[in-house]
């Protein structure tokens, strides 16, 4: 539990929130674009931006953040994609209920399911993935 709180641990999550702020670029560019200029349905296009953003991620992760030099990196994108779709269950359920419940905008919903997926997806793949 020690390993958590140290600074290798928050340096790495620090760098996992860039990366994942990068991956917000294209997660909101592709839904955007699949929402509003090709009138996809809104969840559909969410799961299109989240994944196109996770495939990203994993790349940039595997070099920047957690510097895996795993060979078998079918196996370790496998496990990130697995990750990012428990994720994406997560964050589409997240964006359902506060949609369903508060009526806010679409995009601010995205934003607040994005903020508590970021906690799953750094922790699943710091201890699964690239452990």
């Amino acid at each position: 539990m020690s390993e958590i709180f140290s600074k290798v641990f928050l340096i790495k999550f620090i760098k996992f929130g860039v990366v994942g702020f990068s991956g917000l670029f294209v997660d909101y560019g592709f839904t955007f674009l699949c929402k509003e200029v090709l009138k996809i349905n809104k969840f559909i296009s969410n799961s299109i931006g989240f994944i196109l953003a996770a495939s990203s991620n994993y790349y940039l992760n595997r070099i920047w953040t957690f510097e895996s030099e795993n060979p078998d990196i079918a196996h370790e994108f496998t496990s990130f994609i697995i990750i990012s779709l428990i994720g994406l269950l997560i964050n589409n359920f997240i964006l359902w209920l506060i949609l369903k419940r508060f009526k806010i905008n679409f995009y601010f919903a995205k934003a607040f399911a994005i903020a508590i997926v970021i906690i799953w997806n750094f922790l699943a793949n710091a201890f699964i993935t690239f452990s």
